[in-house]
């Protein structure tokens, strides 16, 4: 079998693809190592490319602190808000691309009009809406401002635009109602897009650092991103302490990644051609 041939252009591309490769696994790499350095250490000049005299200190210095707490709300708040978004975006994407009704265009265009309006705007009032619910300061006041994302819903709908009309009229003719039909014939057709959904809606609530810093305030309800920057400010600048947070932070976004990877690139590519 004949070997293809090295062009100068793929020998190029091939360097090229590996140097930033390493850029941008650089970052990763240096907090992994961080979070096992000593103070000391990791102020150190020159650097430490790897640590000379590895420590748990800094991990045993956050779990002193309810760390472990603080992992758990970050994981229950992101994991609730992706379901919870995953859902009533399907069945929303799936009713504006597939139903006819009075005022559907206007409903759609208020949905675009507000992913371009940023959450800075609606604070106050979004705010005194939680406040007056008495949810302020509970996971709760995090996890129902974000259920209703617009960029979930847009996504959904193009997905959903896929769906045959000569399936959903046939299942129609079968007897099926609204639900069955939905759950046994559009959901298995926008199946992709609900996985990459799912993966865009678990990284956005968790790096949502603003919201969590607007609506939590008590120590137990912290997140791993604020409980961090708490012990920032409580343990001055402790950059071991800070990466060994931000290593803990890391793990489950890119546990979620790996899981739905085959599904979100599936997703990805199935909504950038449609026909």
């Amino acid at each position: 079998m004949d070997k293809k041939k090295v062009t100068p252009f793929v020998a190029v591309s091939f360097v090229i693809l590996t140097f930033l490769t390493i850029l941008f696994i650089f970052p990763f790499y240096w907090i992994i190592t961080g979070a096992f350095k000593s103070l000391s250490a990791a102020v150190a000049v020159p650097p430490q490319w790897f640590p000379a005299e590895p420590t748990l200190e800094n991990f045993v210095t956050l779990f002193k602190n309810p760390a472990a707490r603080w992992m758990f709300n970050s994981i229950f708040i992101a994991g609730v808000t992706m379901l919870a978004v995953c859902v009533t975006a399907s069945l929303a994407g799936y009713v504006l691309a597939k139903k006819r009704f009075y005022g559907q265009k206007i409903l759609f265009s208020i949905f675009i009009f507000a992913m371009a309006l940023p959450k800075q705007v609606i604070t106050v009032p979004l705010v005194n809406m939680i406040s007056k619910l008495g949810i302020h300061n509970t996971l709760a006041a995090v996890i129902l401002p974000l259920i209703g994302w617009p960029f979930g819903i847009f996504l959904m709908k193009q997905f959903s635009e896929n769906i045959p009309g000569e399936l959903l009229e046939s299942a129609k003719i079968d007897g099926c109602n609204e639900w069955k039909t939905f759950w046994s014939i559009a959901f298995p057709i926008v199946k992709p897009g609900f996985a990459a959904l799912a993966i865009f809606t678990f990284i956005n609530t968790w790096n949502d650092y603003f919201m969590q810093l607007v609506m939590l305030s008590s120590r137990d309800n912290l997140t791993i991103s604020l409980g961090v920057a708490t012990l920032q400010a409580e343990f001055s600048t402790n950059y071991g302490l800070i990466m060994a947070g931000a290593f803990l932070a890391a793990i489950p976004i890119v546990t979620v990644f790996l899981a739905f990877q085959k599904s979100f690139t599936q997703g990805i590519t199935m909504g950038a051609v449609k026909g």
